[in-house]
């Protein structure tokens, strides 16, 4: 995730503090990057994470046997078939929707979208793993969902970092990263808050969003430069299955509090 948070300034040039929002197969957290390897963590996922959502729901939909996605990923199948699907005719709930904090949650989400599709394989007299004649809009439907929770959740981190002075005020920037990332509908998405509030949106190149050695190379050559975590080779080394990112303040966002003013997301496809 560190890796993830500053690829960016391998092509950009862009100096700390700055928001990072990182959504992945296994990952979605915000936190304000301050330096390499000092962060703010606003919010993470409290279940899942929503690359591993879409990858579920293109499974559900069967979508390897559809001509046009069996050689894409979950996500890529979703993004592909959305464009030519209508988001509104199916109205999933956004996640989370009374809880003032900057946490994610899809695992609800998932779970309406698997309850549709059992109703419309019964109401189409049809078996699991058969494709469904309205593919095309639970997957716009489902895209539009995940990139409005992810949109409204990165607004309230927006208004927080503003309330508490943890941007600068000269060219504040939100960085979007991770595979998710590469997803131009959620792009699109985020551009709506950054330009309503203000900041500029980076996203690396979709082939440095994805987990690559570039980025962790990146990371390497970050630390290295300020002399951070670098060891001589006869230290003893503790090994970690999951390591935090920074110093956790989601529950200070929690009791912030924030009400997020209406925003008009109108995403074109």
């Amino acid at each position: 995730m560190e890796a993830h948070a500053l690829t960016v300034r391998m092509l950009s040039p862009l100096t700390f503090p700055f928001l990072v929002l990182l959504v992945s197969g296994g990952h979605s957290l915000l936190a304000v990057a301050r330096g390499v390897r000092d962060f703010l963590l606003l919010g993470h996922t409290l279940d899942e994470a929503p690359g591993d959502t879409l990858d579920k729901v293109a499974r559900r939909l069967s979508l390897r046997k559809h001509p046009q996605c069996f050689t894409l990923s979950g996500g890529q199948a979703i993004e592909l078939l959305a464009k030519d699907g209508d988001r509104k005719r199916f109205g999933f709930r956004t996640p989370m929707g009374q809880t003032p904090d900057c946490c994610f949650s899809f695992a609800g989400l998932r779970n309406q979208i698997t309850m549709l599709i059992k109703k419309k394989e019964a109401e189409e007299g049809v078996e699991e793993g058969t494709l469904l004649s309205c593919v095309n809009d639970i997957a716009a439907a489902t895209q539009h969902t995940v990139a409005l929770h992810l949109a409204k959740r990165t607004h309230r981190a927006v208004l927080f970092c503003k309330a508490n002075d943890l941007l600068p005020s000269d060219n504040p920037t939100l960085v979007l990263s991770g595979g998710v990332a590469s997803n131009q509908y959620i792009r699109k998405a985020l551009m709506i808050i950054t330009e309503a509030t203000g900041l500029r949106l980076l996203c690396p190149p979709a082939k440095f969003c994805t987990d690559n050695g570039v980025m962790i190379a990146w990371n390497g050559v970050e630390r290295l430069r300020e002399g951070n975590g670098i060891l001589p080779p006869d230290v003893d080394v503790s090994y970690e299955p999951k390591a935090p990112l920074g110093v956790d303040i989601s529950a200070e966002v929690r009791a912030a509090a924030i009400r997020l003013p209406s925003i008009q997301l109108k995403i074109p496809n």
